[in-house]
C-alpha cells in the first residue's frame, strides 16, 4: 500500500513515536506539524517490553493511517531518552527503560516497512520548537526540559549541534553547587539536583512535613506561604545560575522552557527572568519563552526526523 499526503494542503503523512520513562506517545502528523491522531502508553518496565509497547504504538499507527487517511505514512521518527546515535539508529543506553545498544531505528523499520530515523527526546523537542515553535525565526535556540530531571539540546541554524559524543548540552549536571544535593550521576551540587520538578518535590515535602508536588510549591509560593517561599526561590536561583552559565557558553537567540515545570508559565518566567539578570553582566540575557508544543514537543521533533526521510 502507497503511502499518502494529506488531501487539504498536501504533503506527506508522517508518524512520529516518543519514548519517555513514563509513556510512551504515538502521532501521525500532518503538513504544518498538525497533529491529525495522537495515543499514549504507559512505558512498561524492560528493554523488551519497551520494544513490544514501541511495535504496539507503530502497529496502531500504521493501521490508523490506513482507516483514517487512506494510505501508509511515507516514514516514521523515534525520539527517545537516554544516549541514543541518530546516525546509527541505536538506542545506546537508558537506565530508565533498560535499552543497551539496541538497533532500534532498524528494528521498527523490519517492523513497520518504513523508513525509519531515530533521535534523542530532548533534541528532537528543541528541533520542534525551534523550527515551528516557541524558537521560531531566532538564529540560534536553547532549549532546556526541566522535569524529573533537567536536560538541554542546543539548535544553531537550523540544525541541532550534538557534542562529539552526543551528549552536548547536557546541563542538568553542571555543577552549580559544589558540594550541594546528591546527583543521581554520583556527583554533588548538579543543576538537576537541585532545580528539578523532583528535586523541587523533595525540598518541598521535607519543609511542609507533607507530601507536596513542585506544582504544589510553585502554587504555596505565589500565596506566600513561608515553608514554600524559600523552596521556590532556591530552585529558581540555582536555575539562573546554570543559564547563566549557558548564556555565556551558547550565546542563544532565545532560551524555550519545556517539560512539566515549565506549565506554570509566568509564575516560572516572571521570577527566573528578575534572577537572570544581575547573573548574565554581558548584555542583556535573551527571550524566555515557555516551550509552545508543550508535551507535544518531542512527538512533533520526532515526526520533524521523519519528514527529513520522506523528503530526502
Amino acid at each position: 500500500m502507497s503511502s499518502t499526503a494529506d488531501p487539504d494542503r498536501g504533503g506527506p503523512l508522517l508518524a512520529a513515536i516518543d519514548i519517555g520513562g513514563t509513556s510512551i506517545k504515538s502521532a501521525l502528523l500532518l503538513p504544518g506539524q498538525r497533529i491529525g491522531y495522537s495515543a499514549r502508553r504507559p512505558t512498561p518496565r524492560g528493554a523488551d517490553a519497551v520494544l513490544e509497547a514501541v511495535f504496539a504504538s507503530a502497529d496502531d499507527l500504521l493501521a490508523t493511517a490506513v482507516a483514517r487517511f487512506g494510505g501508509l505514512p511515507a516514514a516514521l521518527g523515534v525520539a527517545s531518552l537516554g544516549i541514543v546515535e541518530e546516525h546509527t539508529g541505536r538506542a545506546v543506553y537508558s537506565a530508565a527503560v533498560g535499552w543497551r545498544d539496541v538497533p532500534l531505528a532498524e528494528l521498527v523499520r523490519e517492523r513497520t516497512g518504513l523508513p525509519v530515523g531515530l533521535g534523542h527526546d530532548i533534541r528532537a523537542a528543541a528541533h520542534a520548537e525551534s523550527a515551528a515553535g516557541a524558537g521560531k525565526g531566532a538564529s540560534s535556540c536553547l532549549f532546556v526540559a526541566i522535569g524529573t530531571g533537567i536536560g538541554g539540546a542546543f539548535v544553531l541554524d537550523g540544525r541541532i549541534v550534538p557534542g562529539a559524543h552526543h551528549r552536548g548540552a547536557e546541563i542538568g549536571h553542571l555543577r552549580i553547587r559544589p558540594g550541594g544535593r546528591a546527583c543521581g550521576c554520583g556527583a554533588h551540587g548538579c543543576l538537576e539536583a537541585h532545580a528539578s520538578a523532583s528535586a523541587i518535590t523533595r525540598a518541598g515535602t521535607a519543609a511542609a512535613g507533607t507530601a507536596v508536588t513542585a506544582q504544589d510549591v510553585i502554587a504555596a509560593a505565589g500565596r506566600g506561604e513561608a515553608w514554600a517561599v524559600p523552596v521556590w526561590t532556591e530552585a529558581v536561583d540555582a536555575l539562573a545560575d546554570g543559564l547563566a552559565a549557558c548564556l555565556c557558553l551558547f550565546d542563544p537567540g532565545v532560551v524555550v522552557l519545556g517539560g512539566g515545570l515549565s506549565r506554570a508559565g509566568e509564575a516560572l518566567l516572571a521570577p527566573l527572568r528578575t534572577a537572570l539578570r544581575p547573573r548574565y553582566r554581558l548584555g542583556e540575557p535573551p527571550p524566555l519563552r515557555v516551550a509552545a508544543f508543550a508535551d507535544d514537543s518531542a512527538v512533533i521533533g520526532a515526526g520533524l526526523i521523519a519528514l527529513e526521510l520522506a523528503t530526502a
